[in-house]
């Protein structure tokens, strides 16, 4: 019976809405940089590359891990960015994969971040968990995923989870912030073909899923490599649809390349919207997983 949980990366907007939504549950600690002595869930200081005091809260039964240590991916992919993407999530795992190490017990559940951006730009593929990770993927996708998901061999944990994570969509992501201010503006049209695929999770199901891993709820999930990502990906045309839809306003497309010029001025990423993946896990439809929002129309309902 999982009685702590301590989040690595918990004071990032997925972090926040974990460590809020466990408490009650079990007691939660935060590890932070730069801790708040008045936030409500218990900070505990570490620097993200060392063992130091603070993996002591990592001792004792019933204790649980989530790492989702890293920098947002919202950036222009140049080696230097690419380099510190790959830094901000190596780094924080080593130093807890060896803090681990050190402990008279093993850890009683683990959950590790990663994306599903691991197969960067995967076409017409149908990735799953047993899906290969392409050799040739992107720099700062697989370039970053695959070193991410290298660094957690060796944790000492008795059930371990690779959790990797499609878009999260929720009011206040900036992903989709972003996508409904385009909209907003009447650039709601397609984005480049407008056939990449969209996959996309639901704040409420990605927090379901991570709870079940912990041992919260009537599902187990089995240890190892997890998609966390609804059962219903859509190509970004039909997004673009449903959310000019939702929004009542026309839209414009955005050929490839004015996205990509645009995404200089934003100093963001093209790659983010011109590629795409068909992910879905076939764990959790085994699991007959009880998503609150399988499609995507019902969850921008919800959500805008």
């Amino acid at each position: 019976m999982t009685s702590k949980v301590v989040i690595a990366g918990g004071s990032g907007a997925l972090g926040t809405r974990l460590a809020t939504s466990l408490a009650g549950k079990c007691d939660v600690v935060v590890l932070s940089r730069r801790p708040d002595p008045q936030a409500q869930i218990r900070p505990v200081q570490w620097d993200g590359e060392t063992v130091g005091p603070w993996a002591a809260e990592l001792d004792g039964p019933g204790t649980a891990l989530v790492n989702l240590a890293g920098k947002l991916v919202d950036c222009r992919p140049t080696p230097a960015n690419v380099a510190e993407l790959i830094r901000s999530r190596v780094a924080p795992t080593r130093a807890l994969v060896q803090a681990s190490q050190q402990l008279a017990a093993p850890l009683d559940r683990w959950v590790q971040a990663s994306t599903t951006a691991i197969w960067s730009d995967a076409g017409e593929t149908r990735c799953t968990e047993g899906t290969p990770v392409p050799t040739d993927g992107l720099p700062q996708m697989t370039g970053v995923a695959r070193p991410w998901e290298e660094a957690f061999e060796g944790a000492n944990t008795e059930h371990g989870t690779v959790l990797r994570t499609s878009i999260v969509l929720d009011a206040e992501s900036p992903a989709l912030k972003r996508l409904a201010a385009l909209t907003r503006l009447g650039l709601g049209g397609r984005v480049g073909s407008g056939q990449q695929w969209f996959s996309w999770i639901h704040l409420d199901d990605w927090l379901a899923i991570v709870h079940a891993c912990l041992g919260f709820g009537p599902l187990e999930v089995p240890a190892g490599k997890l998609v966390a990502a609804a059962p219903k990906p859509v190509r970004n045309a039909a997004l673009m649809a449903l959310l000019r839809a939702q929004l009542r306003r026309p839209g414009l497309p955005t050929p490839a390349p004015l996205l990509r010029l645009g995404a200089v001025a934003l100093r963001t990423d093209p790659a983010l919207a011109l590629t795409g993946r068909h992910a879905t896990s076939r764990v959790l439809e085994g699991l007959k997983f009880p998503f609150s929002h399988p499609d995507l129309e019902s969850a921008l309902r919800d959500l805008l």
